[in-house]
């Protein structure tokens, strides 16, 4: 049994309620460890020690911040197998995606915000008699909440920039994927991180995650996750006037017109429906496909997705590995029986699988679904799994009209040779990202973040050093 510990004050401690929370393998369906299921008495001694510790590490000079931020980026590449080892046992995603993916790209983070900041400069605006200038000067204590979908990959991406800027971070993970966290714990260490510049506290949402939205002096939250969530985040911290960065759900469009590069469209849908068990922010689950195509496509792409790979993590040959949860594995299951109710035709999957020696694994086949209208539930609400639905169009207005037609607004996808299409589409779509003929191919610097339900804010680039640093204007008469 793995027994995790908080991260406090450059220690691991156990929870003061000496209370824990079981830890499930997705793949197995059995508990392998245990997590702290600390509670408001955890978060008071990691805002006490991250207040501590914020005047000297506020104070210190870019460039010294910037080598620690790199030593962990050292260190994370280090212990790649051990950390994409840890990042597919907890989360059920194939090990090779952990390591190509998940590990790198938390590495990159450190290393990306550990650039960024040495870049990052203020504005001067001259007068006739007198020049203004702005100084960016860290918030104190932050606190930033992640998911479990991509476990240590989210959880960098807002712990890096929040530090670059001078920051002192309590950061909580999803207590159903921990192990990463916890293992960077030990990482800080050895990288001579000071005491109390991150503080990890392990738990669930309601006795971490609305302690440290709740907390009087905790001057910003970061979260990343469902809606539902981020709206009582919204309603407790807004009149507290807390800086809030909300990426919250999606339920992106991926349009796919006639005039594509079909092989390209048809590889990258397969993945952008189905990577990481479909359980990706930005996966394209409704699939809009244009009339003249409609029929090969969908032979087509059944095909693709039947000749994935279903599998226990650790197996080179697995391309769908397990559901993150039991919880999670129900909800998606009863997400296939509303499709049903609502008319849908099951054209693949819509079912559980029970791997030979996992039979309490978490498995779902990739499941491809038609005959929905625009406007019914499953086509409106975000599933998070392996579940795609696919549905013709006519035209580009027609097409353009569903994909804005929901309360999501975070990514779009669109296949198309034509430029002018291609520009005029991204235009209107109501998204926060657009990929013309590509899908997930991301650059750090750029903004990242949704509109309506799916977001307030952005992160990426500078985007996320001007959230976790307040602008104060000085001006000096001549």
């Amino acid at each position: 049994m793995q027994t995790i510990h908080n991260y406090i004050n450059g220690t691991e401690v156990p929870p003061q309620s000496s209370n824990y929370i079981d830890l499930y393998e997705p793949a197995s369906g059995k508990i392998y460890g245990q997590v702290p299921d600390s509670d408001a008495s955890d978060v008071d001694i990691a805002y006490t020690a991250a207040a501590n510790a914020f005047p000297t590490w506020s104070a210190l000079s870019i460039d010294d911040r910037s080598r620690y931020l790199t030593r962990i980026a050292d260190l994370i590449e280090e212990k790649l197998d051990e950390l994409a080892a840890a990042e597919s046992k907890d989360n059920g995603k194939p090990l090779w995606l952990a390591k190509m993916v998940d590990i790198r790209r938390a590495s990159d983070n450190f290393r990306f915000f550990a650039q960024a900041i040495t870049q990052f400069s203020s504005e001067a605006h001259a007068m006739t008699n007198a020049i203004n200038y702005t100084l960016r000067q860290p918030l104190g204590v932050v606190a930033t909440i992640s998911p479990w979908n991509l476990p240590l990959y989210l959880f960098t991406w807002k712990i890096a920039p929040a530090l670059a800027a001078g920051n002192t971070v309590i950061a909580k993970p999803s207590e159903v994927t921990p192990m990463t966290a916890y293992l960077l714990s030990d990482i800080c260490q050895q990288a001579g991180l000071p005491p109390g510049v991150l503080n990890i506290i392990h738990g669930d949402g309601i006795k971490v995650g609305a302690e440290l939205t709740k907390h009087p002096k905790i001057k910003a939250i970061s979260f990343t996750g469902s809606t539902r969530v981020g709206g009582e985040i919204a309603r407790v911290a807004a009149p507290m006037f807390k800086k809030l960065s909300l990426e919250m759900g999606g339920k992106n469009p991926n349009i796919i017109f006639a005039d594509c590069n079909y092989d390209q469209m048809l590889k990258t849908t397969v993945n952008s429906s189905f990577s990481n068990q479909g359980q990706i922010c930005l996966c394209g689950s409704r699939i809009f496909v244009e009339s003249s195509i409609y029929n090969k496509f969908k032979a087509d792409f059944i095909e693709k997705a039947k000749s994935l790979t279903v599998g226990h993590p650790n197996e080179a040959s697995t391309k769908v590995g397990a559901i993150v949860s039991k919880p999670h594995y129900e909800k998606i299951l009863a997400c296939i029986e509303i499709a049903k109710s609502e008319g849908g035709t099951i054209l693949l999957g819509g079912e559980a699988l029970h791997p030979k020696g996992y039979e309490d694994g978490y498995y779902i086949a990739p499941t491809i679904i038609e005959g929905l209208s625009n406007r019914c539930r499953t086509n409106q609400e975000e599933i998070f799994g392996p579940v795609v639905t696919i549905m013709p169009f006519n035209s580009d207005q027609e097409v353009l009209d569903m994909a804005n037609d929901i309360n999501y607004g975070l990514s779009a996808t669109i296949w198309t040779e034509n430029l002018t299409r291609a520009h005029k589409m991204a235009k209107e779509i109501e998204a926060g990202i657009v990929w013309v003929n590509t899908w997930l191919q991301r650059d750090l610097r750029t903004p990242f973040g949704g509109v309506k339900h799916s977001g307030v804010g952005r992160e990426g680039g500078f985007e996320a050093l001007r959230f976790f640093t307040e602008p104060k204007n000085v001006c000096v008469r001549y």
